[in-house]
């Protein structure tokens, strides 16, 4: 049984080695080949071409990569062509992973979406693409099922990939109880992994830690930074500010563990604050111009996974931003602030109530544990691997017999 994979962002390389384990450890026979990156080699995935390296943000650097990405894509369609897989595996990825699909189903080879793309929160017209080129989408959210079934595509719940990670994760305890053991109660900033959030954010964060300082003095903050590069600039960023302020390279797990509470980049590590359950206010500052186009395209009242996920109603007839003086302030779990305005006020004053007023703060941490133990139990790479394997045996059984072989007789 031969399965090509098209993965082509660092997180689907990582969820990618995953789901090959878990594939090779109920059948041996599985050949696992095309593209991925690092991990999904060292899972023992044949690689024609490493994809990682081509994962970019934006218009304007895919369009320089464009004809890399095409000859990836008419690399594809030859291996379907001469070799036939039984069939096509994609992880994220889907302006690159819409070719792949669409040459897939030109060969008939069956197409499984293994994490689908966001479709509901800002492109729900690109769902009749969906419908037309995957077989079976394997969607990381509960409410993404019902949305996408309702719109006559065939998809399935099997858990979010990254809770996988996180419960392999072995947090340095070392590190943990050192910062626990410092005076003051530790918040931790989270400014986002790439360059761009960094620049767009820390300085509002830095903003907001300040006032937090004023109303608490005893407040000490950490910064986590994902490579030393990152490191170095938001210590430049960080340079003029008075503050009690840390900052450490590959640390954000044990950050998180060792925080009172938490201010955070918008992004998949609401999830990782959710599995460690620590209080957080949500920033994505934006330039005016990006602010007005995405508030015309989202149609989701939240931006954070963690607040979707207790949501009343995933897309009302008309979102309004969060706002914590309305009516449904206390729906979401992280106050969250997508905006292009100055928003450190309002970071501060959830940050200083969640350190001054234990019984608000406990209710925070009872709403996030009891989110965790439904949607953070992990398994999504098992069960995945177990529903790729049963469908794939369902077409294998329900195969059609060749028009130059005679049928028997009943």
């Amino acid at each position: 049984m031969k399965i090509f994979f098209s993965v082509g962002e660092p997180s689907g390389d990582l969820h990618g080695a995953n789901l090959i384990r878990q594939l090779r450890s109920r059948r041996s026979d599985i050949e696992c080949v095309g593209y991925g990156g690092p991990l999904m080699r060292e899972a023992v995935c044949n690689l024609n071409a490493d994809l990682t390296e081509l994962a970019v943000m934006g218009l304007a650097p895919a369009l320089l990569h464009l004809s890399r990405f095409w000859n990836l894509a008419s690399q594809a369609d030859r291996y379907f062509r001469h070799h036939r897989p039984d069939a096509v595996v994609m992880i994220d990825f889907p302006g690159f992973n819409w070719w792949i699909a669409r040459r897939a189903k030109a060969h008939g080879i069956p197409v499984f979406y293994y994490g689908v793309p966001q479709l509901w929160a800002w492109a729900s017209w690109r769902v009749n693409k969906m419908r037309r080129l995957v077989d079976h989408a394997l969607v990381k959210l509960p409410f993404e099922e019902k949305w996408f079934n309702e719109r006559g595509c065939h998809a399935t719940h099997v858990g979010h990939p990254f809770f996988d990670q996180l419960q392999q994760q072995q947090l340095d305890t070392h590190f943990i109880n050192e910062q626990q053991r410092k005076p003051g109660r530790l918040v931790t900033i989270l400014p986002g992994s790439r360059g761009q959030e960094i620049e767009y954010n820390f300085h509002w964060f830095l903003k907001a830690a300040q006032r937090v300082i004023d109303a608490a003095p005893d407040t000490r903050f950490a910064v986590a930074a994902y490579k030393p590069k990152q490191a170095r600039r938001l210590r430049e960023l960080a340079s003029g500010a008075k503050l009690p302020l840390e900052i450490h390279v590959g640390r954000t797990p044990e950050l998180m563990a060792a925080a009172h509470c938490c201010m955070a980049c918008s992004g998949s590590v609401s999830l990782e604050l959710l599995y460690h359950t620590k209080p957080t206010a949500i920033l994505y500052w934006m330039p005016q111009w990006t602010f007005t186009v995405l508030s015309h395209l989202v149609k989701v009242p939240y931006i954070t996974l963690v607040n979707l996920l207790v949501a009343d109603e995933l897309a009302p007839q008309n979102p309004k931003p969060y706002d914590p003086d309305g009516p449904k302030a206390d729906e979401p779990i992280f106050p969250e602030y997508p905006t292009c305005e100055d928003k450190s006020d309002r970071i501060a004053g959830h940050i200083i109530q969640w350190l001054s007023d234990p019984a608000c703060y406990q209710r925070v941490i009872d709403r996030l544990q009891a989110l965790k133990a439904e949607v953070a139990h992990g398994g999504a790479s098992k069960s995945a691997a177990q529903y790729i394997l049963h469908a794939m045996e369902d077409v294998r059984t329900n195969e059609p017999v060749p028009h130059y072989f005679p049928r028997r007789a009943a």
